[in-house]
């Protein structure tokens, strides 16, 4: 496992308040580190914390792991503040910064270990949804976790089976699911019924109820009752097997002790206390974990001064409140483990190693890989990708409202230099029509005509064109047009990309580019592609912009130059050729022409995966696929769709973007020694936004 895997990492998600995700937490945690060189750690919410504190949790795997991790960095929300931007329907801006939090730790570890929210407190209700969402942005599979305590072995299997539905219904990966804090002498049972219930490919297992566990420490009763540590202070972790109440008298209440028992008693009841301590050092009697002291009575000073002289005293702590109130709260503790409680965790550990299969576990972690990207994380990669090396990028239409907008934010983020075309005073006034506070002065504002390049422009484009009768005196009219400016400012190379198209055609947009840029030498023909991100995938729609009625050949360029723009974004190509029929069932000359680019596609790249002729239901549902093309390896799980001719594409593109809210980036120009795309003239600011990020990286020369 190195960084180079792709996002490995585990999320850790359960169903309810106390179920044990410590015991996973530590124990994976451990069995990573004996496997990665670095582990990271984090937890997208946490609870409410009070001015100073820290999430215990948090607090106790970098502690005991000594992780070389902040707690600011370990988190993305607390609990209060997710429920605050749920309520002002934001769920973007949780994803956003938890995405953004998880990448700043994925870049400086090996492998993650997420752990989800604790179901405690104001929220709980959408708290198994925000996990669900949360890992599947992330992309990264999980782990599900039920308590066994308060349910039948049927009601736990159901609940866990319900959960297990629920993330793979949106697209998460469960490896692993796991029934924790069950009766032993049900723990066989379980696995079996969980087995029966779930796929074979799912890792089942059973953690016994470990009373252990469950019990506090005397560290975590005194904070429950605010009590005052009298002595002992040092032992402050032990762990409260038992509790008894010393009420009777002292022979008799001596045969009520057990191994590890809390004694509690009034704080006057000075013959219990040293019979209490005097059976701890003998051989005689068990062992205690501590005394409370009710009542917020003390000894008198004569027995404080006998027990000064005592050596390794158990803690004594002294509880204001009355031994009936004491007993109850000391009962309602829910335990849990804390970075100092080194019995607890060692317990934890041992527990996960016994009871877990730790080496299937540890096979399915290293070998998954996610089957897609999801929309959210292909746009926080763009972005991280662009501003990793800015590009200086043209936007000719300098005067539009979206262009402007977008030039604003784009600026904000410091992703790109920008150059606007346009008079700059008929920009100023524009920006303060709109009242938008873009600063000019980070900006490169040119008007064409009085450029310092619009001779040398326009002699370039004389030399470039006088074979089709351009004189001079053209070519300087011609540089006058925005678009023709733009283009020879990428030809030059005094800009590294140009977008536009927002208020021009997309012939308006092209031909410059295809007079000075021209194609890739190994490219006989410009098409485009759609990054189209639907609700759990990103899928590449090509081509849907350029060409009208693409022959064999040229559909087959289509697609490799598809696929490489794929790669090229971080995604995995699987082609799908779309028809009218799928495999050879289909006649006729456009099925015939799809099934020859095929063939043509496998001869020039053997390499690529591509299925064709095949209908859409067929690429994209596994079941349809596997009935008409049971032996492909693209039907059911294509990304990349290349379609017959424009007319399909371009209402295709626009259908699933209308009917499914999906984000269409593009479209985007393939075939181009430099790149110049094309907007929409009903293009949005996001979309403009989003193909100046796009162009930028093509820029890169990726």
């Amino acid at each position: 496992m190195n960084k180079k895997a792709t996002n490995k990492a585990i999320y850790i998600a359960t169903t309810e308040p106390n179920s044990g995700k410590s015991i996973m937490s530590l124990g994976l945690m451990q069995l990573l580190l004996g496997k990665a060189a670095k582990v990271g750690y984090f937890r997208p919410i946490i609870d409410d914390l009070k001015a100073g504190e820290t999430d215990n949790h948090i607090n106790t795997i970098i502690s005991y792991f000594n992780l070389d991790l902040k707690f600011e960095d370990a988190y993305a929300f607390t609990r209060s503040e997710v429920i605050k931007k749920k309520n002002d329907d934001k769920d973007d801006e949780i994803i956003s910064k938890t995405i953004d939090k998880y990448k700043a730790i994925e870049e400086r570890f090996d492998f993650i270990l997420i752990e989800g929210s604790s179901f405690v407190g104001e929220g709980t209700i959408i708290e198994f949804d925000i996990n669900i969402l949360i890992a599947k942005n992330l992309g990264v599979p999980a782990i599900i976790l039920a308590s066994g305590i308060g349910k039948t072995n049927k009601d736990l299997v159901s609940n866990l089976r319900m959960a297990f539905d629920s993330f793979k219904d949106k697209g998460v990966e469960v490896l692993s699911v796991i029934a924790n804090k069950v009766e032993p002498q049900n723990r066989d049972v379980i696995i079996s019924e969980l087995n029966a219930s779930l796929p074979s490919d799912v890792i089942t297992n059973a953690i016994p109820l470990n009373p252990l566990l469950a019990n506090p420490s005397i560290k975590e009763i005194v904070d429950v009752l605010g009590a005052e540590v009298l002595f002992g202070e040092a032992y402050i972790n032990n762990l409260a097997g038992n509790y008894s109440v010393g009420a009777m008298q002292l022979p008799n209440y001596l045969t009520h002790l057990k191994e590890n028992s809390l004694v509690i008693t009034p704080g006057d009841r000075a013959d219990i206390l040293l019979g209490a301590l005097q059976a701890n050092v003998s051989e005689n009697y068990p062992s205690i974990s501590g005394v409370v002291l009710t009542g917020g009575l003390k000894p008198e000073p004569s027995i404080i001064q006998l027990i000064e002289g005592l050596s390794d005293i158990v803690p004594i702590i002294s509880a204001k409140s009355g031994t009936f109130s004491v007993t109850n709260r000391i009962g309602a503790i829910k335990s849990q483990i804390y970075a100092e409680n080194t019995q607890k965790i060692k317990t934890s550990i041992n527990d996960f190693e016994t009871y877990v299969e730790v080496d299937a576990l540890m096979e399915r972690l290293i070998t998954f890989k996610t089957k897609g990207v999801t929309p959210r994380m292909f746009q926080y990669n763009l972005l991280k990708r662009a501003k990793s090396n800015k590009k200086h990028i043209v936007l000719p239409e300098g005067l539009d409202e979206r262009i402007l907008r977008a030039t604003k934010q784009l600026i904000d983020i410091d992703a790109v230099d920008i150059t606007l075309l346009g008079e700059k005073k008929e920009i100023e006034a524009k920006l303060t029509a709109l009242d938008l506070d873009l600063d000019l002065n980070r900006v490169n504002v040119i008007n064409p005509v009085e450029s310092e390049h619009f001779e040398s422009y326009s002699k370039t484009l004389y030399e470039l064109r006088k074979h089709k009768n351009v004189n001079l005196a053209m070519a300087q009219d011609l540089m006058g047009d925005v678009s023709c400016f733009g283009t020879m400012m990428v030809h030059s190379g005094d800009a590294d990309g140009m977008v536009s198209g927002a208020a021009h055609t997309t012939q308006h947009t092209i031909l410059p580019a295809l007079q000075f840029i021209k194609t890739k030498p190994e490219t006989s023909i410009v098409s485009s592609v759609f990054f189209m991100c639907l609700e759990d995938r990103v899928s590449v729609y090509g081509d849907c912009a350029i060409n009208p009625n693409p022959n064999s050949e040229q559909l087959a360029e289509i697609a490799i130059s598809s696929a490489s723009t794929s790669i090229a974004f971080g995604i995995e190509p699987k082609i799908a050729m779309l028809s009218y029929s799928s495999g050879a069932s289909g006649v006729g000359e456009d099925v015939d022409r799809v099934r020859k680019a095929t063939e043509i596609i496998k001869s020039k790249r053997p390499d690529l995966k591509v299925e064709g002729p095949i209908q859409y239901d067929a690429a994209v549902d596994i079941n349809v696929g596997k009935s008409k093309l049971p032996n492909s390896e693209v039907a059911g799980q294509a990304n990349v769709f290349i379609f017959p001719d424009l007319n399909t594409g371009n209402n295709t593109y626009k259908a699933v973007q209308r009917e499914t809210k999906a984000l269409a980036i593009g479209p985007i120009i393939q075939g181009l020694n430099k790149p110049v795309n094309d907007l929409s003239r009903g293009c949005t600011t996001d979309d403009i936004f989003n193909t100046v990020i796009v162009t930028v990286i093509q820029a890169q020369g990726i």
